[in-house]
């Protein structure tokens, strides 16, 4: 498929106000949604997504139908379903998109998720900054509720299914979902340990608990209504379907673009984001957000896919794509993110606590040109020690981040040193 002639799939104009049930319905909304009440087959719907071999949209690319089936099959019948639209992660804004453009979409995913696992009830966890999108989202419920598609005997088939909103006042350590299920019970945004703490297993008030995020429950009625098939004909053999990219930096057009996945990072840059500014040229791209080590010039005819970037040594996450110019410094950059993570540390483990606050230090002292040869090293030697000892990736993203910084741009780590400041603010 050329991607100058690709449709979108999930982000396809529909007309009238996004809360309207009619423009949604007219192109097939709520048709799986009915089948799926009414032939109450869940081992068939799981099979489905299964066969088209979604994965999950939210960071990890873990497979929707196994993790739909772990809760489904799990021996206790007391079961919960959340979706995830906490969205903090910086450079991240395609799931505030669909909620403000397609809200329908989701609804009638989380329906067909929350009924196949057999959901005692289900929520949509969302960032309490989101206030124009949750009005959409209420209006949309109220339509749905109208037309028996949400609430009690949908349909007429005796089914009785609510989805309730929950207001994330949570960090970005809540969008982990173990922290996520914490704070919905009224406890700290803290993770949980992962064994044993895995939310397919334990998870809402200690049982088992499907979480999806904003994305992949959207693909949800498109499978269902269109084929598992249909759902591969675009992207790559392991990573099939579209991926929502959040382009945001130093690009003449920022804005979320729905591309097959395997799609090339040059193709979006360049044809979709518009290049850099006039003059200038890309010096590095953060692929999937601060968490995954960035790539550089060089390497723009990489795939946009789960597989192709970590096989790169990076990482796709949420597809939150940030891009560096040569005329930004890349340790006030680095710093930047550097806070942010210090910022948003819950504080539980020690190594996270710590170190993502002695990375701060170093490098706010090497930025404001009062570092020494000395502190890179201890730089490294602090990343360390604290990648991959968190609960969550929080800590091991802060040390990806400050690794890939110091290998890629060490001459400009360098001139700092040297020269006693910053060189990009003398020439900016």
């Amino acid at each position: 498929m050329q991607l100058a002639t690709f449709q979108p799939r999930l982000t396809a104009p529909l007309g009238g106000d996004p809360w309207a049930l009619e423009p949604y319905c007219r192109v097939g909304g709520y048709e799986a949604w009915k089948k799926v009440v009414t032939r109450d087959n869940p081992e068939e719907v799981i099979e489905h997504i299964k066969d088209a071999h979604l994965r999950g949209r939210g960071g990890a690319g873990f497979p929707t139908g196994l993790k739909w089936e772990k809760v489904f099959r799990h021996r206790e019948k007391e079961r919960y379903f959340v979706c995830n639209a906490g969205e903090h992660e910086p450079g991240t804004f395609k799931d505030r998109f669909l909620l403000r453009h397609f809200p329908h979409q989701l609804l009638e995913g989380c329906l067909i998720a929350a009924h196949t696992v057999r959901a005692k009830e289900a929520f949509i966890y969302l960032n309490h900054e989101f206030a124009e999108e949750r009005t959409y989202l209420e209006r949309a419920m109220e339509e749905a509720r109208a037309q028996r598609l949400i609430g009690a005997n949908i349909q007429g088939t005796g089914v009785t299914l609510e989805i309730q909103i929950f207001d994330g006042y949570g960090s970005y350590v809540a969008g982990e979902e173990t922290a996520m299920l914490e704070s919905m019970q009224g406890r700290p945004a803290m993770p949980k340990q992962k064994p044993p703490f895995y939310p397919t297993e334990f998870g809402l008030h200690g049982k088992p608990t499907l979480v999806n995020n904003v994305e992949t429950l959207s693909n949800i009625p498109h499978i269902l209504r269109n084929g598992a098939a249909w759902f591969k004909e675009v992207g790559t053999t392991t990573s099939p379907g579209t991926m929502l990219f959040s382009l945001s930096g130093a690009v003449n057009r920022p804005g979320v673009y729905e591309l097959p996945l395997g799609t090339p990072l040059r193709y979006l840059l360049m044809d979709c984001g518009g290049g850099v500014r006039e003059g200038h040229s890309v010096k590095a791209v953060f692929p999937g957000g601060p968490s995954f080590s960035m790539v550089t010039a060089d390497q723009l005819d990489l795939p946009m896919d789960f597989d192709s970037l970590k096989k790169a040594g990076t990482g796709l996450g949420s597809a939150g794509v940030i891009v560096i110019d040569d005329a930004m410094c890349m340790v006030e950059r680095t710093l930047h993110f550097s806070r942010f993570f210090e910022r948003e540390s819950c504080g539980q483990c020690p190594p996270c606590r710590i170190g993502t606050s002695e990375l701060a230090v170093l490098m706010s002292r090497i930025e404001q040109g009062a570092g020494t040869s000395k502190d890179l090293d201890k730089l490294l030697q602090i990343c360390g020690f604290v990648k991959g000892t968190g609960f969550c990736t929080l800590v091991t993203g802060a040390a990806v981040l400050v690794q890939s910084s110091l290998r890629l741009f060490r001459h400009e780590y360098d001139a700092h040193i040297a020269e006693h400041r910053c060189p990009f603010a003398a020439t900016g």
